[in-house]
């Protein structure tokens, strides 16, 4: 089981991982926080100070067109921010 699926790449997080050492990633919606930690520390090698999780919902969404009624819905799926000791820090961009 693969705990991280892919790193968060957004303005905002960007932000936070200059100012705060905080990153976050898209991770498995049954992993825990010390399941995510540990995940951390083994693929990036730094020490983790703590992590934070959310449940993003799935959105639904109606549209009308020439066709009829059509609905959508994006799929649910867990951030986690990670805050990394000082002095340390995750490369994300060398993997792009």
């Amino acid at each position: 089981m693969s705990v991280i699926i892919k790193p968060i790449l957004t303005e905002k997080a960007t932000k936070e991982s200059e100012l705060q050492n905080r990153f976050g990633f898209v991770v498995d919606k049954k992993a825990n926080k010390i399941q995510i930690k540990k995940a951390v520390e083994q693929t990036y090698g730094v020490s983790v100070v703590s992590v934070n999780t959310s449940i993003s919902r799935a959105n639904r969404s109606t549209k009308y067109t020439k066709t009829g009624l059509i609905t959508a819905k994006t799929g649910a799926y867990k951030k986690a921010f990670v805050q990394v000791k000082d002095g340390e820090t995750i490369d994300l961009y060398t993997n792009i």
